[in-house]
């Protein structure tokens, strides 16, 4: 529905910047989530939290589809939610059946196929929109949605053999974990490194459309060069994570995440001012997130393996929260305007900040 967010603006009768919260309280919203269906997926089984998240997901898609005023749809968003628990329960249940560097691996591989979705998803909601409303991308969601839900009830067997956790038993995991620097420092390099990325989702499209006048589509067909930079850096991840080991291979990906913004604000710097200036660059964006967060990711959710779904949680918490503050604020430095240089320079900003970050963890990851 990204492209669209123009398009629900003028129809639901009411600003950019509102509708733009749909993203962000998704994002705010899916950093409270992994704390709940972590620590509840070690005491009950991974399984049946991804049915009931599944169902409260349709839910909030009908809310949204038929939604008449910003407030019936950010409702609707808030519900939607609660497919997150999909995002921290995928690499939980990687943990539960592979060790820590053949998780990072499979992680990248796994990452690369949901890569997929980015990369077709807002083609097909900026052509749906254009053919039959903005509505049309929740009904087409929906589907996906219901058929994820059927895939989990039948296919999806339970991979935590550790289940029974007392909530005494959770609180005091949790209170090891962040006792621990380290757990700190990994999941602050994740939430950094994909703020990059959620900064580009709050101002981009008002680049798009306010700046260079595109339609929804033209948006959705430029955004898949990142979809498709995404899948090639966990490709990447997936081959030579076990080789190269997880540190450096996500201090290598924040080093690209950087890079992309900065070559982005050098371009419309010096007056190339074209959507290639903005989207191109993203391929690396794209690459150094899915190099990066497998990754980290698999370091962070090793450090207490018998833990895996309260990690992950926390992980997902920070990485969702601090990205719904950076899509916020790429949101309102776009404004109406969607002036390119501000966009692309406060991304720019948030990659070096990433890059410090992952290259302070690398060091502690090997004083450990």
């Amino acid at each position: 529905f990204v492209p669209s967010m123009p398009s629900i603006a003028a129809d639901l009768g009411t600003s950019y910047a509102a509708v733009q919260l749909g993203l962000s309280l998704y994002l705010a919203a899916t950093a409270v989530i992994p704390l709940i269906a972590g620590p509840i997926s070690d005491r009950y089984g991974r399984r049946p939290v991804l049915i009931v998240g599944l169902v409260v997901f349709l839910v909030g898609t009908v809310v949204c589809t038929y939604a008449e005023t910003v407030t019936a749809f950010l409702a609707g968003r808030l519900l939607q939610t609660a497919s997150a628990a999909g995002i921290v329960l995928s690499r939980a249940i990687v943990r539960d059946v592979y060790p820590r560097e053949k998780s990072a691996s499979m992680i990248g591989y796994i990452v690369m196929g949901m890569a997929i979705a980015p990369m077709i998803g807002p083609a097909i909601g900026g052509w749906a929109d254009g053919q039959f409303g903005w509505q049309a991308s929740f009904v087409i969601v929906g589907l996906f949605g219901f058929t994820t839900l059927v895939a989990t009830a039948f296919f999806l067997p339970e991979t935590n053999t550790n289940t029974g956790l007392t909530f005494a038993d959770q609180l005091a995991t949790w209170g090891e974990l962040m006792r621990l620097p380290l757990f700190w420092m990994l999941t602050l390099t994740a939430a950094s490194t994909s703020a990059v990325f959620f900064s580009f989702l709050g101002g981009g499209p008002s680049v798009s459309a306010n700046h260079f006048g595109q339609t929804p589509f033209e948006y959705g067909a430029w955004f898949a060069l990142c979809a498709l930079g995404y899948a090639i850096g966990n490709f990447i991840s997936g081959r030579f994570s076990e080789r190269r080991g997880v540190e450096r291979m996500f201090v290598d990906g924040a080093t690209l995440t950087c890079l992309a913004p900065a070559l982005s604000l050098a371009l419309f710097s010096f007056g190339v001012d074209h959507p290639g200036a903005l989207f191109l660059p993203t391929v690396l964006l794209g690459v150094g997130n899915g190099m990066a967060l497998p990754n980290v990711t698999a370091a962070t959710i090793s450090i207490r393996p018998e833990a895996a779904g309260a990690a992950s949680g926390l992980l997902g918490a920070l990485q969702m929260g601090l990205g719904a503050v950076g899509s916020v604020i790429g949101g309102i430095i776009a404004g109406e305007t969607g002036n390119p240089i501000t966009v692309t320079g406060y991304m720019a900003a948030i990659g070096l900040a990433s890059l410090i970050i992952a290259l302070k963890t690398r060091t502690m990851c090997k004083n450990v």
